[in-house]
């Protein structure tokens, strides 16, 4: 059987045991320190701060492994319409010179 609740007067819901949102046991969120271990860099200091030996790092030109940025796509150099244009008829004037019989001659 359905146990109703009356909310106001006149107006009735099912009722329904309260339902608590999703919460950690932990008092904060989840936080990455700025401390580690004893760590030597190249300049033979130890650092205790992952910020300052990354700026170490970064000052003497290291990349970080893991956090290197992704290369751009290489553009061609060659990219204006009469530059495609003269590629494209070269290479169909090869294929044509190929599909005629002529064979580049092999050196030996």
């Amino acid at each position: 059987m359905v146990e109703l609740v009356e909310v106001e007067p006149g107006k009735w819901r099912v009722k329904r045991p309260p339902l608590t949102p999703a919460r950690s046991d932990l008092p904060l969120p989840s936080v990455i320190s700025d401390i580690m271990e004893p760590t030597e860099q190249v300049d033979g200091r130890f650092y205790t701060s992952k910020a300052a030996f990354r700026a170490v790092g970064r000052a003497n030109g290291l990349t970080e492994v893991g956090n290197e940025k992704t290369a751009r796509p290489k553009t061609r150099a060659s990219s204006t319409k009469q530059q495609k244009e003269a590629r494209r008829q070269a290479i169909r004037q090869a294929v044509d010179r190929y599909r005629a019989g002529e064979r580049p001659q092999r050196s030996v």
